[in-house]
């Protein structure tokens, strides 16, 4: 599947979104927002975005499920599932946020 700039950015968006739903990044959901940023090839200025999402989460005004393309909302729905579950514990904020998003998803 192929995505422009904002859309890979605004993947990483969602992303670093849901590490915070429990108000603390772990280290292995830093881990994992690397990975999927160098699999998705970002730039350097990018990359250092998304490093400031894991220092404080992105704006909430930002975060727009509605702005996802039909095409990638399964993308963005499993790595959302992949952010939520690497941490090996899910608390209910972070499955309500998810079941919430899937909602929102789904149409």
């Amino acid at each position: 599947m192929s995505m422009n700039a904002a859309e890979r950015m605004n993947l990483m968006r969602f992303v670093c979104s849901f590490v915070w739903t429990d108000l603390k990044v772990a280290q292995a959901e830093r881990d994992l927002v690397m990975r999927i940023a160098g699999r998705l090839s970002l730039t350097e200025p990018e990359v250092a975005q998304v490093s400031a999402w894991l220092r404080t989460p992105p704006d909430v005004e930002d975060i727009d499920p509605t702005s996802i393309p039909r095409a990638h909302r399964q993308l963005f729905l499993q790595a959302a599932e992949l952010a939520v579950k690497v941490d090996g514990r899910v608390v209910p904020v972070e499955a309500e946020s998810l079941a919430l998003f899937r909602e929102l998803l789904s149409d």
